[in-house]
C-alpha cells in the first residue's frame, strides 16, 4: 500500500489520498461531526481489509462497536480493535474482550500504551494486514488528566511507531479546550491537519499538509457512516 484513502470521493479526488506513515491531527468544536467523521474513515478502511485501532476516552468499548454494527459492519470479523478507557474509569467491573483492551483511565498512559501495542503487534505481525489506521479520541480528554509535556512524549513514541509501521494516524483535538501554545506544540508532532468550523448554515471542512495547498473550506454533513460534502466557500 503506497497511500490511504478516506473513503469519501470527494476529499480522495482533492488530496489523491494519505501517505503511509502520515499522522493528522483533527482538530473541531464539540458536536460538530469529528467522531463520525473518524468513524467513518476508520470504517471505510475496514470494509477494504485495513486494520484500526481506536483509543476512546470518552466511549466505552461497547459503544464504539456498536457505532460500527449499527452502520453494518461485522465486527466479529473486522480486525478492529478498541483501547477502552472509560469503563472502569466508571467503576464498572468489565474483562477484556476479543475486540476490547480496558485501561484504567485516561490517565493510564502506561495501560494505554501496552494495549495499543498489542494491537499492533496482532495487527501488523500475526495477521499481516494490509494497513493500520490508529486513532485517539481524543486528545483533549488525555489532557484533562495529564500535562501537555507527558502526552507529548506518549504521542512522540505512537506518531513514531505509525510512521514506522507505514500506518496512518488520526488524533482528535476539541477545538476551543485549549490554549493556543498548546495547540502549536502539539501540531509539532503532525504533518497535516482536518480543520472543522462552525458556519452560520453548519460546519465546514479543510486538509492542510496533505497538498501543497491547504484545500477550500466545503460544506459538510455527517450522518452516521454517510459524509456529504459540499460546495467550496
Amino acid at each position: 500500500m503506497t497511500e490511504y484513502l478516506f473513503g469519501i470521493k470527494e476529499l480522495d479526488d482533492l488530496i489523491g489520498g494519505v501517505k503511509e506513515g502520515t499522522n493528522l491531527m483533527l482538530i473541531g468544536p464539540p458536536m460538530s461531526g469529528k467522531d463520525d467523521l473518524v468513524n467513518t474513515i476508520i470504517y471505510n478502511g475496514l470494509k477494504e481489509g485495513d486494520s484500526s485501532i481506536i483509543v476512546s476516552t470518552r466511549e466505552t468499548g461497547e459503544r464504539v462497536l456498536d457505532w460500527f454494527s449499527n452502520n453494518g459492519l461485522d465486527t466479529d470479523t473486522a480486525n478492529l480493535g478498541v483501547v477502552d478507557c472509560v469503563t472502569k474509569t466508571l467503576g464498572i467491573p468489565a474483562l477484556d474482550k476479543d475486540h476490547i483492551k480496558r485501561a484504567a483511565s485516561p490517565v493510564d498512559l502506561t495501560g494505554i500504551g501496552v494495549r495499543i501495542g498489542q494491537y499492533f503487534e496482532e495487527f501488523l505481525v500475526q495477521k499481516e494486514a494490509p494497513g493500520l489506521r490508529f486513532c485517539i479520541n481524543s486528545l483533549s480528554t488525555i489532557l484533562m488528566y495529564s500535562n501537555l509535556q507527558t502526552l507529548f512524549r506518549f504521542l512522540h513514541v505512537f506518531t513514531g511507531r505509525v510512521k514506522a509501521s507505514n500506518s496512518f494516524g488520526i488524533f482528535i483535538v476539541e477545538d476551543e479546550m485549549h490554549d493556543p501554545q498548546t495547540v502549536a506544540t502539539l501540531k509539532q508532532l503532525f504533518d497535516g491537519m482536518i480543520e472543522i468550523k462552525e458556519t452560520d448554515s453548519g460546519y465546514s471542512i479543510r486538509i492542510l499538509g496533505i497538498t501543497p495547498k491547504p484545500t477550500p473550506w466545503y460544506e459538510f454533513e455527517v450522518d452516521g457512516s454517510n459524509v456529504s460534502i459540499g460546495k467550496p466557500e
